[in-house]
C-alpha cells in the first residue's frame, strides 16, 4: 500500500536501483565512477562540459584504483606475503587508499606523510589501522619534503625487511589502471567522442595512463595537464605551496616528455576559487586538485571549439579541506580579503548572503 500523498508525485517516476550487481566487498566497487554534465560552472561557455566524479570511489579519490591494483598484483605474485609490511609515501589520498585496501586484506601499512598533511588525512588513515610516520625536515639540498619522505620510506623498508614498497611514483601499474579503467570509462561514455581532457598532475600516473590510451586508441583529444605554480613537474621555478595533492617537488619517473599537448599553471588562489565555484554553483564538494583543473578550464574556455566535449577529472572529495580550502579564516590568513562567487542562474538571489567566498583576486 502506497505511503498516503506519495502516490501522485513517485507515480511517473521509474524507480530502479543504480545497480544491480552485488559487489563482492568493498574493494570490488572501486570504478566505474559517474561522468556528469556541468551546466552550471560555465553557463555561457559553447562547448559540454562534463566532470569524472572519482570523489565517488570508497577511500574517496582517484588513487583508489592504482593503489589497489599494485597492492593485488603483489599479493597475487608473492612479493607481498601475510607478514609484510607495506610502507608508502603519501600526502593523503594514496595513502588512505593503500590503508583501505591493506586493511581489507589484513596487511599491516605504515604511511610516511609530512608537515603540509592535513589533520583529517591523518585521522582518516588511522581510522584504517595505518601506523604514520610524519617527517618534519625538508630535504636540505632541495629544500623540499617529497624528498625526505622518499628517504625515510627506503630507510624504513630496511630496517623492516619484509616490506613492500608500492611506489605510486614510478610504478607502471600506476599509469597502467588509468589506461586500463579510468580513460576507457571517460571515451565509453562518450563514444570515444572526448575532445579536450583536463588532467591534474602529482606523480603523473593518472596523466600518463590516460595519454597513452588517448594515443593507443587514436583518439581525436587535445589533453591539458593542470600543474601548480611552485611544482617542477613541467618545469620552471620552484616556490612554496599550500595545496597538497597537486604538483611535486621533484620530476616523476613516470613523467616524460611529449605525454601532453599543453600544461596549465594554476596558483594556489586559482585552485580555491574554483573549488568554491565549483561547489557554489554545482553543489560538488571537491578537493583542491579539482579546483586547479576547474580553474585551468576557465583560463584556456575562449580557446576551446563551440560544441565540444570537454572533460574534467576531478580527483577527490572535498570534505578533506575544510580546514583549508574551504575555511575562511584559513584563506583569509593565507591569501587576504574573500569576496562572494558569482553563482550562475537564479540561485544567487535564493541564497544571497550565504554563497561561499572566494580567494580575492582568484
Amino acid at each position: 500500500m502506497p505511503v498516503s500523498g506519495l502516490e501522485g508525485r513517485l507515480g511517473d517516476l521509474e524507480l530502479a536501483p543504480r545497480s544491480t550487481r552485488i559487489a563482492d566487498g568493498i574493494l570490488a566497487t572501486i570504478g566505474r565512477t559517474p561522468l556528469v554534465r556541468l551546466r552550471q560552472y560555465l553557463p555561457a561557455a559553447g562547448f559540454h562540459l562534463f566532470a569524472k566524479l572519482e570523489a565517488l570511489n570508497p577511500g574517496g579519490s582517484i588513487k583508489d584504483r592504482p593503489a589497489v591494483a599494485i597492492l593485488e598484483d603483489g599479493l597475487a605474485s608473492g612479493a607481498i606475503g601475510p607478514d609484510t609490511v607495506i610502507v608508502e609515501s603519501s600526502s593523503g589520498n594514496m595513502g588512505i587508499g593503500l590503508a583501505q585496501a591493506c586493511r581489507y586484506h589484513g596487511l599491516q601499512f605504515i604511511c610516511v606523510v609530512d608537515a603540509k598533511t592535513t589533520a583529517q588525512n591523518i585521522a582518516i588513515l588511522r581510522a584504517y589501522g595505518a601506523d604514520i610516520e610524519v617527517v618534519l625536515q625538508p630535504d636540505p639540498e632541495t629544500g623540499e619534503l617529497l624528498p625526505a619522505r622518499l628517504e625515510r620510506v627506503a630507510a624504513l623498508v630496511r630496517e623492516i625487511g619484509d616490506a613492500f614498497w608500492p611506489n605510486q611514483y614510478a610504478n607502471l601499474l600506476n599509469p597502467r589502471e588509468h589506461y586500463r579503467s579510468t580513460m576507457r570509462e571517460v571515451a565509453a561514455a562518450l563514444d570515444d567522442r572526448v575532445d579536450y581532457l583536463f588532467i591534474a598532475v602529482s606523480t603523473c600516473g593518472t596523466l600518463r595512463g590516460c595519454c597513452e590510451h588517448v594515443r593507443d586508441r587514436k583518439l581525436a583529444t587535445r589533453v591539458f595537464a593542470v600543474d601548480a605554480v611552485g611544482s617542477v613537474v613541467f618545469g620552471g621555478c620552484r616556490s612554496e605551496r599550500l595545496i597538497p595533492g597537486l604538483g611535486a617537488g621533484l620530476q616523476p619517473p613516470l613523467w616524460h616528455a611529449g605525454l601532453v599537448d599543453e600544461c596549465i599553471h594554476v596558483t594556489d588562489a586559482e585552485s580555491i576559487a574554483g573549488c568554491r565555484r565549483l561547489v557554489a554553483r554545482e553543489a560538488i564538494l571537491a578537493g583542491g586538485s579539482s579546483g586547479s583543473v576547474m580553474a585551468a578550464i576557465e583560463k584556456t574556455a575562449d580557446r576551446l571549439a563551440a560544441g565540444a566535449n570537454c572533460v574534467a577529472i576531478l580527483p577527490d572529495r572535498g570534505e578533506r579541506y575544510l580546514e583549508t580550502i574551504y575555511d575562511d579564516a584559513w584563506v583569509g590568513a593565507h591569501f587576504g580579503r574573500v569576496e562572494q562567487p558569482h553563482l550562475a542562474r537564479g540561485g544567487a538571489r535564493a541564497t544571497a548572503g550565504r554563497q561561499q567566498p572566494v580567494a580575492a583576486g582568484a
